[in-house]
């Protein structure tokens, strides 16, 4: 019937406008059924529980055999972690894949079987649960003593097919990869022709107390390529120059060079390679990003324009002004936006809309967060209005500033002052007393600022909730310690009471103190630009972040089943006697659980200490593979992405600084695609429509 069509209409325009929000592809089922599905599946509690399956099984590794939940990470003191029996990890990792279970079939059922077959990520994750659950019943059937666990290393799949942008960026990475391919070639060749040159510089001679070069690097041609990669890594400079350079400090050229072609030149223009061409990906991703935003406006229009209620016209299509409103009383968006959005409707003279103002009222998705601060309290005594100028004031803050400095500097003179006395010798008088001193300001600060600004205006920045948090923990703190141990006085040595001894009070305030001279940072320009640049970072990349763990992982649990038993720790050797290579003992074993295999996986150090011990002593030469593989995917590709990223989210805020005056009350935010916003194009009528009838659920009216 008429009723029942049109609420099909408005559940579909419900969903595509949330597609659009969202940036997902409209491309799937549109019946009654299956809308009410999809809502549900993308529903906060769903994807919460997906999230929770997907950290889940990933922190498994964490428990499972070998284990190192340990309160000391050193094999040699650390006691026997715990193994849980065989069964519990299993029961939790099958009730793990059962959810991913049903995470597929809903998926694959919503997108349609056409659809299905193009969706190479469904396939993927399909095949990767097949494999998962085949070695899951194999590790039963051994009882749980089987080594290699091929599902373990397949775990991250499921982080990254969760993630729409995270599946965009490994997109851009890979598009990326032939142009970086030319540079990593270059660095091959380099590192090639060097190699040659060194093994005829270093050649054995005669006199053997003269090969030590030879001995130590370069003996044979595995050896040789194996130091100056290491030495590319700046990992074993200056060691492996140190025989050569005093034999004949004319050897040093040949290092110089080496370096400075290769770190200088080629890794630099690396960078510069894949700034070029990665951010010319990631705005195509941008850029179909917005399609995909525009394409759900349009589909919400074209169903809205089908409704009953709708006057037909042969020419245009409109949509009623109180249809539009029924839709957005249900749609699920951010509440500034939608207040927008009625604003706009309310403000419009007519009650139809046509597609061209139907999408104008939505590029307010598209506009900057903006966050606008309370007024501050009107006072009517003339004496606290003199109150309010004075210590709203920025040079208020400025003396906030000095004394915060002058904190730190006193703090500084007692450590150096004390630094070689013992703790039965120092005198913890000045140093409390001083510490009052200043927190009392400090808590006088704040409260000033508070009946300048009000309450809510105050609470309204993020440098004054951090100031006044670590003012009232600082204010805390020193209650505390008084309680405990008195006022200061001279000779002020007490004996230790409670959880914490006065030495420790005191050094955990001083932090806390250094700490909080951050709040700094707003009101020097340039500063505060790098770290806003820096939390954007944090907030909009996430998808790098993800990525970043996806390899940590895989080469973490890799680096468990290939080398395994490699190592016996040493025992209970003193630390101080240990030589080079139980250092490179002791991390090498890091690499037997998951926790310390990340930890190993970042240390350069013990990547040089790591790659000697594995490839030369311990099992073969092919391990080295294991290392430069981490190496170049880590260090070479994965840094450089981040640098590139990093430049063009700081170039583009340096832009925006440079050609908006900066406005106090009011604070922009942005996200990755808003990051492109300026040289997006926008798609065309002819795109969208014919995008449109090429949906396989969707049957438009013209």
């Amino acid at each position: 019937g008429t009723g029942a069509d049109n609420d099909l209409y408005i559940n579909q325009a419900i969903v595509f406008i949330e597609d659009a929000i969202q940036y997902r592809s409209i491309n799937h089922r549109v019946d009654s059924k299956s809308l009410w599905l999809y809502r549900w599946y993308y529903s906060r509690t769903c994807q919460w529980i997906l999230s929770l399956t997907i950290t889940i099984i990933l922190a498994l590794a964490f428990i499972e055999k070998p284990s190192s939940l340990t309160i000391t990470s050193d094999v040699r003191y650390r006691p026997p972690a715990w193994n849980p029996p065989c069964g519990l990890t299993e029961s939790i990792e099958l009730l793990c894949l059962l959810v991913f279970l049903v995470d597929v079939s809903v998926k694959s059922y919503l997108v349609g079987w056409e659809e299905f077959w193009r969706n190479k990520w469904l396939m993927a994750y399909i095949l990767t649960l097949i494999v998962s659950l085949a070695d899951w019943m194999v590790s039963l059937s051994y009882f749980c003593r089987e080594d290699v666990r091929i599902r373990r290393i397949l775990r991250p799949f499921f982080l990254l097919q969760n993630s729409s942008m995270m599946k965009k960026t490994l997109k851009s990475i890979n598009s990326t990869l032939p142009e970086m391919a030319s540079v990593v070639l270059l660095l091959a060749v380099h590192l090639s022709l060097f190699t040659m040159f060194a093994m005829l510089l270093f050649a054995r001679t005669k006199d053997g107390q003269q090969d030590k070069e030879w001995v130590r690097y370069f003996r044979n041609l595995p050896d040789s390529l194996t130091s100056l990669l290491v030495l590319l890594t700046t990992a074993n400079n200056p060691d492996v120059m140190i025989p050569a350079y005093s034999k004949n400090r004319a050897y040093s050229i040949f290092f110089i060079l080496f370096t400075v072609l290769g770190n200088l030149f080629l890794m630099n223009l690396l960078t510069a390679i894949i700034y070029n061409q990665f951010r010319g990906y990631l705005l195509k991703s941008v850029q179909s990003s917005l399609f995909r935003r525009r394409l759900g406006i349009r589909a919400a229009f074209e169903v809205l324009s089908s409704l009953k209620e709708t006057p037909a016209n042969a020419q245009q299509s409109y949509v009623s002004v109180g249809a539009l409103l029924q839709v957005l009383q249900k749609v699920e968006m951010d509440a500034r936006c939608k207040q927008a959005i009625m604003r706009s409707l309310k403000m419009c003279s007519c009650d139809q809309l046509s597609a061209t103002q139907f999408q104008k009222l939505f590029e307010e998705l598209d506009k900057d967060s903006i966050k606008q601060h309370p007024p501050s309290p009107e006072y009517q005594s003339h004496f606290l209005q003199k109150m309010q100028f004075a210590f709203g004031h920025p040079y208020f803050g400025y003396l906030g500033n000095v004394v915060a400095l002058a904190n730190i500097v006193s703090i500084c003179v007692v450590l150096v002052m004390d630094a070689d006395k013992q703790p039965s010798e120092r005198d913890d008088f000045f140093l409390g007393a001083i510490n009052c001193f200043f927190i009392l300001y400090y808590l006088l600060e704040m409260l000033l600022k508070i009946l300048a600004m009000g309450l809510q205006r105050y609470l309204s920045y993020p440098s004054n909730i951090f100031d006044g948090l670590l003012t009232v923990i600082l204010l805390v703190l020193e209650i505390a310690t008084f309680a405990v141990y008195g006022f200061p006085h001279p000779g002020w040595r007490p004996e230790f009471m409670g959880l914490l001894s006065l030495w420790d009070m005191v050094r955990l305030v001083n932090m806390l103190i250094v700490f909080r001279f951050l709040r700094i940072i707003p009101n020097m320009k340039f500063m505060a630009l790098v770290v806003t640049t820096l939390l954007d970072l944090v907030k909009n990349l996430r998808a790098f972040a993800g990525i970043l763990v996806v390899v940590f992982y895989a080469f973490a649990i890799t680096g468990i089943m290939l080398f395994k038993g490699a190592v016996v720790p040493l025992g209970n050797a003193s630390v101080g006697r240990m030589n080079s290579w139980s250092i490179g003992q002791t991390t090498l074993m890091t690499l037997l659980s998951i926790f310390q295999g990340k930890n190993s996986l970042f240390d350069a150090n013990a990547f040089y200490c790591l790659l000697y011990l594995l490839s030369v002593h311990m099992i073969c030469r092919w391990a080295k593979i294991y290392f430069v593989a981490w190496w170049l995917i880590s260090s070479v590709i994965w840094v450089n992405l981040f640098v590139a990223l990093l430049l063009e989210n700081f170039i583009h805020k340096w832009d925006r600084r440079c050609h908006r005056e900066p406005i106090s009350d009011i604070e922009y935010q942005r996200t990755v695609e808003l990051m492109f916003r300026d040289v997006l194009e926008e798609p065309t009528e002819e795109e969208l429509m014919e995008k449109l009838h090429q949906h396989p659920h969707l049957q438009l009216c013209r």
